[in-house]
């Protein structure tokens, strides 16, 4: 801690009033830290001077280690005007653009450096008046495609001093010390004037002097002899100013080795409404102080976690806490080993503070404010006596080969993304005719809009799409109309900030050691992200078992698909020539494993693999009962007959039937688009085949061309999945705004009648699915003759018979549907009938067309050769008024603002400065419900803050941006 101009009369004071907390290293000592791969040339640079920036390319992340092309610096500074560190002012030149300026002098084997001058102030073009606390940089080559930045990707910053005398520590490199026994300390300062000749530096430990100089340079050693805690205060002057830097010391408790109270499981356990067990497992680990609301984040000896150490891989820490309030929420943390703070991993609740400020009331209501100044981190939040939320509906899952799963995004499926605007999308899902949805991951991953596939904690919802509460009632919502609910689960890997990982870590966020018994040092497989967990491990097992049961017993969740399981091995696949996909009977097992925990507790959980590994692991995998992800090998098939292009067997996509594969049970999940696969509607319109008149690039014939694509899926036994508004022709790349970026929300595609027949189309299909067992049933007779233009299918079982015939080509075409036997046949979309003589008779299909023929009568629900009309459905589009960030924020000089309203409205977007003044009314008019966007042009306004208000009727929101220019 620091005070300037030091009060030599109030040294007596009891100091120790505010030093007790070492939650106060954060606020005070984070923002002193220089990085390791930045030095600069004066050590204590100030605002009006030059200073010359040197850049280690090999520490930190690395990212530039052996880049030998021009590397430059993207760097702003923070100011007394910064609203935390991402808040950079005065930035040199936007991403990818290189001015000589910011251009790095290489001056050794990845070492660089940049000369900021005639000074800082002038070299950003910071106004008189606001000061300068940090450099911010990020370095980067000319495209920015190659990153240097601090450990764990965070930006690096160099402290600007704003005094004429300086002083710091060199050693210790804390600036609160936790000692597990009395020792020695070697401490080294320095300091910097302009008067050097007169500096003097003194440090003291409990008032007692132990060192003086009268230089710019102090060693000296600290002994502690004793247990008690101590204030040692380093003080200097150049003659003309004075500071003092003050650092709490204290000596741990000693250890004792206490046995867990029986049953105690790992992570938080109440006891009753005013008492709650903690159990962190953490091999390895010295000592744990529990930090939390119920002691102010101060680290006291009566929060000093018992140890109950089995082995050397084997140690608990553990503590129990009475008096707490019922029904109150405390946010807790563990500090481990006197430098690492982490959440439980167990936390049902986490608060964030680097993303928490960006999730809206509207998200999450009355959402804990993080103990800013206090830790740093993401911490825990616990609850005693919370109401139980109890599941209204009963449900009975459909078996695995009648599914019919609609993949989602809730982030890119509805507008507010959030649990409580995603029940009111179930009517229309309800109405499609699906019976299972998928939602894509939901457990807390890193940043906030995200896939989902980089997992921080496993057991823990995503505050982005709103309360853990809210997801369960979308759950019970689904079951009471019939619909099952799925998990994508992620538990191949966990990113850096999960405990898991960060326990036993390089650095904050580096890659982990060889103690850490949940992940590998490194990956084993070729098609790992983030970090590969060990599934030999017993505590990855429990952990896995833990994370699993507790989505089903807590959640209500029907099952999971799991996330690149073919990374459940110990077997080396990046060396050796071994390949990921060989045969690896220790992966079966792990799997095996695992599934049957799962079914220990919900007999009838669906274990969906993503398994692309030796077709004799899913065969053996299905047979255990566990199905799998199979449909992206076929999706440029399907594709390819979708557009148009079908000689030999390049559509033939008959392997998306599990008995083409000589599987023995239906549990092959097919599709053709999921979130991984390009659009179909995106190749039609773009790579269409076209012939005379007819061409796929148009949208009505593109959409017909889903419509015959859907008659050769949904008809055909296993298991089918659809991805999100595929029902309505989504058109939009995948690879817009970045592969895994935002996606436009297109409900209004429903109020086009092209779009919304290909909805009824696959609503009839589903249907026609569900009429009859030969659709689903593994005893079927299915005949596929999928090559060429010319399609057809035929199904028989029972009394049933279906024979469905498609042309996928340009030009008309004839085919013979080969109807299983004469008499009476109806064709399902138009209900006529025809009386079959001969069973060779050819019909003549356009381009595009398809039939479907059946022996039996089923009425479709919908006559989709009928125009149809959107009217009536305006209370299912899932809007609420929302007003979203503009992006980019800060901009210069153009920004986008997005907003939705719920109804036709008067609307109304204004634009103030920060003193309330109008500058620019953006838009004045009606509007029909919906998603909007307008552009915002500042070119003629200053920089500075704004703020832009949305007015529908009598409601108003209001955001904030910044110009920066």
């Amino acid at each position: 801690m620091r005070s300037k101009n030091f009060d030599k009369k109030a040294s007596g004071k009891k100091l120790h009033l505010f030093l007790t907390s070492l939650a106060l290293l954060w606020f005070f000592g984070l923002n002193n830290n220089v990085f390791a791969q930045v030095t600069s040339d004066p050590a204590f640079p100030t605002e009006q001077q030059p200073v010359t920036i040197y850049f280690d390319a090999t520490e930190g992340t690395g990212g530039l280690e052996g880049f030998t092309g021009d590397v430059y610096a993207h760097t702003g500074v923070l100011t007394d005007q910064s609203n935390g560190p991402g808040d950079w002012k005065y930035v040199v030149a936007d991403w990818g653009e290189n001015p000589d300026k910011i251009k790095l002098t290489r001056i050794g084997t990845d070492q660089y450096q940049l000369v900021i001058e005639p000074s800082i102030r002038a070299y950003y073009g910071v106004p008189e008046g606001e000061t300068i606390e940090k450099i911010a940089f990020v370095f980067r080559n000319a495209d920015g495609s190659v990153e240097g930045k601090a450990e764990g990707g965070e930006d690096i910053f160099v402290d600007v001093f704003n005094s004429t005398f300086n002083m710091k520590y060199l050693q210790p490199e804390q600036e609160d010390l936790l000692l597990e026994k009395p020792g020695t300390i070697q401490v080294h300062a320095v300091a910097s004037s302009n008067n050097a000749d007169d500096i003097s530096l003194k440090l003291e430990l409990d008032g007692t002097v132990i060192q003086e100089v009268n230089n710019d340079t102090l060693l000296a050693e600290v002994t502690i002899s004793d247990r008690m805690d101590h204030v040692m205060k380093l003080s200097g002057t150049d003659g003309n100013e004075s500071d003092t830097l003050i650092t709490m010391i204290r000596v741990n408790p000693e250890i004792q080795e206490t046995e867990r109270p029986a049953g105690l499981e790992d992570g938080i356990t109440y006891v009753d409404d005013n008492t709650v067990r903690f159990s962190l497992f953490a091999p390895h680990k010295r000592f744990v102080y529990l930090l939390g609301d119920f002691n102010n984040w101060e680290i006291k000896d009566e929060y000093f976690m018992h140890k109950d150490s089995v082995n050397a891989d084997s140690t608990w820490f553990w503590i129990e806490v009475d008096g707490l309030e019922k029904g109150k929420e405390y946010a807790f943390q563990y500090f481990i080993d006197g430098e690492l703070r982490v959440a439980d991993p167990y936390s049902e609740k986490l608060l964030d503070p680097a993303n928490d400020q960006y999730i809206t009331e509207e998200i999450y209501p009355n959402l804990k404010e993080y103990p800013y100044g206090k830790t740093e981190h993401i911490v825990g939040v616990l609850q005693t006596g919370q109401t139980k939320y109890e599941f209204k509906h009963d449900f009975e899952k459909p078996p695995v080969e009648e599914l019919v799963i609609y993949e989602l995004l809730v982030r890119d499926f509805a507008e507010d993304h959030d649990y409580e605007t995603l029940i009111d999308t179930l009517d229309y899902l309800e109405r499609l005719g699906v019976n299972a949805i998928e939602l894509m991951p939901v457990m807390e991953f890193d940043a906030n809009s995200s896939w989902g596939y980089n997992p921080t904690f496993h057991y823990t919802t995503d505050k982005y799409y709103g309360p853990a509460k809210d997801l369960k009632a979308f759950i019970d919502s689904s079951h009471a109309r019939g619909i099952a609910v799925i998990l994508d689960m992620v538990l191949n890997h966990a990113w850096g900030p999960s405990p898991i990982v960060r326990m036993w870590n390089e650095g904050d966020y580096g890659k982990p050691t060889a103690e850490n018994p949940y992940a590998n040092t490194e990956a084993k497989h070729p098609g790992n992200v983030g970090y590969d967990l060990n599934h030999e491990s017993k505590a990855t097992q429990y952990y896995v078992d833990r994370v699993n049961l507790r989505w089903i017993e807590e959640f209500n969740f029907d099952g999971f698909r799991f996330d690149l399981t073919g990374g459940f091995t110990q077997v080396n696949s990046l060396t050796g020539g071994a390949s990921n996909w060989d045969y690896d009977p220790t992966r079966i097992r792990l799997l095996k494993r695992m599934a049957d925990k799962i079914w220990s507790v919900e007999s009838d959980a669906y274990v969906i693999l993503e398994h692309y590994t030796d077709p004799r692991e899913r065969q053996e995998l299905s047979d255990y009962g566990m199905p799998f992800w199979e449909g992206n090998a076929f999706n440029h098939k399907y594709s390819e007959a979708t557009m148009g292009y079908n000689e030999g067997d390049k559509s033939d996509f008959s392997g998306i039937y599990h008995e083409t594969w000589q599987y023995n049970e239906p549990h092959l999940v097919g599709y053709f688009e999921s979130h991984d696969e390009e659009r179909l509607m995106v190749k039609n319109k773009l790579y269409g085949n076209s012939a005379a008149d007819y061409d796929i690039t148009e949208l009505k014939t593109g959409l017909n061309r889903m419509k015959l694509a859907g008659a050769f899926f949904f008809t055909i036994p296993g298991p089918k999945m659809i991805w999100q508004f595929g029902e309505l022709g989504y058109d939009v790349s995948i690879d817009e705004n970045g592969r895994t970026g935002e996606k436009p929300v297109l409900w209004e595609y429903r109020n086009d009648p092209d779009r919304y027949r290909l909805y009824q189309t696959w609503q009839s299909l589903i249907a026609l699915r569900k009429s009859h067992a030969m659709f689903t049933s593994k005893e079927s007779a299915v005949e596929l003759s999928l090559r060429g233009d010319m399609k057809r299918i035929k199904l028989a079982k029972n009394e049933g018979r279906t024979t469905i015939i498609g042309n996928f080509g340009v030009t008309a075409k004839e085919i013979s549907p080969q109807f299983h036997e004469g008499g009476k046949w109806y064709n399902y979309f138009s209900g006529d009938l025809l009386n079959i003589s001969a069973t060779d008779t050819t019909i003549i299909l356009a381009p595009g067309e398809f039939r479907i023929y059946t022996n039996l009568k089923f009425d479709s629900p919908v006559d989709n050769l009928l125009p149809v009309s959107a009217e009536g459905l305006d209370n299912e589009v899932p809007y609420k008024l929302h007003l979203d960030q503009n992006y980019p924020n800060p901009f210069n000089p153009t920004t986008t603002i997005s907003y939705s309203i719920p109804e036709y409205s008067k609307v109304t977007i204004d634009v103030f400065n920060s003193v309330g003044q109008k500058v620019k009314t953006l838009i004045n008019k009606e509007q029909s419900a919906g998603s909007h966007q307008i552009n915002f042009d500042a070119n003629n306004i200053s920089s500075g803050i704004y703020f832009y208000r949305l007015s529908v009727n009598e409601q108003q929101l209001i955001r904030k941006m910044t110009l920066i220019k």
